[in-house]
């Protein structure tokens, strides 16, 4: 599944485009019969001339949707076409004219449509799941697009405006189950890298408790209920909600990998390695999932297993930095993989980008503490790790299992460190 072309008059449709896209990935991973190419790998290709075909080889999939979105008011024009790999023909296409109102008719025409079109029988459970529409108001539909836009940003001011686009969401439909998921995920992640204020930690709380009220059966709401449960050190019902999450979508990846970090933050290495690999089945080319499978081998101490996840990490950060050059975070991570690899120059290089695109954002910080850490350079780790608890950085459980600040451990600064976390 490609991000839609945005043929719309004044090409602003970027979000609706890429929302379009992960609604229709969400809707067919939700087919156990299909294997899906992941949000991440798909939207690489953003924007790039290639051929189809080479699109599909690189993907490993059999068939590539791709199409357009022009938008116009409350008119909407949707095309899609799906691609044999093998021949690069046709095997369906179709073209959808029809008011806003119904663009959660079209993606479920859209899903069923590709079912059939691939040979794929439906169960009625799968039915079910693709036709449930998420709301009933296609504006507040709109700003929960927008909102997930930019959570994928991954940057504080991007996160921060994701929730508001989440409440604006909720402000036009109250029952909006994801929406308030959404504004949970935003709370809880906020807190985690950048300001380990109470407020956050008692929204994330409060708004994913909403959603459950809401619609405890959609497998994204048990998963967010778990990670704010996670943060705020309730354990064992957050470990309840996760495998609620992963019974009602096993393919969830979200559901798997916000697991396997809550495990990682209770010292449960093994269990987290495990989730963790399930998450990079999941999505193959996601560099977090396989960068923190690896810092969780390297804490249990397999080390050939983890050198080897390491180098796979390295080569996904590096093709996603192909396409997104200025990710601070990529880089930032990217860095501590490559120290991992003996690469000390090249990793100085991209940790030192990563930090200047925000000297102050204490997720970076902290991850540059981990990459001297693993150089060893222990005063360079603890000015940074400092900084990033100072400025905000607040889960004590992860500083404490983090392989990366494994060589920190038994000096008295870090015991200062994790008192202030307490």
């Amino acid at each position: 599944m490609l991000p839609f072309a945005d043929m719309s008059p004044q090409r602003d449709q970027e979000y609706f485009c890429e929302g379009m896209a992960e609604e229709l990935i969400n809707a067919r991973m939700k087919i156990e019969e299909l294997q899906v190419a992941s949000r991440t790998s798909a939207f690489g290709f953003k924007g790039e001339e290639q051929d189809v075909q080479e699109i599909g080889r690189q993907l490993n999939v059999g068939s590539v949707l791709g199409g357009s979105v022009r938008k116009a008011g409350n008119k909407l024009r949707i095309t899609a076409q799906l691609i044999n790999v093998a021949d690069g023909y046709h095997v369906w296409s179709e073209r959808y004219d029809r008011d806003m109102e119904d663009v959660f008719a079209i993606q479920d025409e859209l899903a069923q449509s590709i079912a059939k079109a691939l040979r794929v029988v439906l169960s009625d459970k799968a039915k079910r799941a693709i036709e449930k529409a998420p709301t009933a108001n296609v504006e507040a539909y709109e700003f929960y697009l927008r909102g997930r836009q930019f959570f994928h940003q991954w940057r504080r001011k991007g996160v921060e405006h994701a929730r508001r686009m989440f409440e604006r969401a909720i402000q036009i439909d109250p029952d909006y189950a994801l929406a308030h998921a959404g504004i949970a995920d935003c709370s809880a992640f906020i807190y985690t890298y950048w300001d380990a204020s109470a407020a956050h930690l008692e929204r994330a709380d409060s708004a994913s408790r909403k959603a459950i009220e809401l619609d405890p059966e959609l497998a994204e709401v048990p998963a967010s209920r778990g990670l704010a449960l996670a943060f705020a050190k309730q354990f064992d019902e957050a470990n309840r909600e996760f495998e609620t999450a992963i019974r009602l979508s096993a393919k969830l990846f979200e559901a798997h990998y916000f697991y396997a970090r809550a495990l990682l933050q209770q010292g449960k290495l093994a269990q987290a390695v495990t989730e963790f690999e399930d998450a990079c089945r999941l999505r193959p080319d996601d560099y977090l999932a396989h960068n923190f499978l690896a810092m969780g081998l390297e804490g249990l101490g397999r080390r050939s297993e983890s050198n080897v996840t390491y180098a796979r990490t390295l080569q996904l950060t590096e093709r996603h930095l192909e396409l997104n050059p200025d990710d601070a975070r990529a880089l930032n991570l990217g860095a501590v993989a490559l120290a991992r690899r003996g690469q000390k120059e090249r990793g100085l290089e991209w940790a030192r980008r990563a930090l200047a695109a925000d000297p102050e954002d204490s997720g970076l910080l902290y991850n540059t503490a981990c990459f001297f850490a693993v150089q060893g350079e222990r005063d360079e780790a603890f000015d940074c790790l400092e900084k990033a608890v100072n400025l905000g950085f607040g889960l004590r459980g992860w500083v404490e299992n983090d392989a990366d600040l494994a060589s920190l451990h038994g000096d008295p600064r870090f015991q200062a460190v994790l008192q202030k976390l307490s």
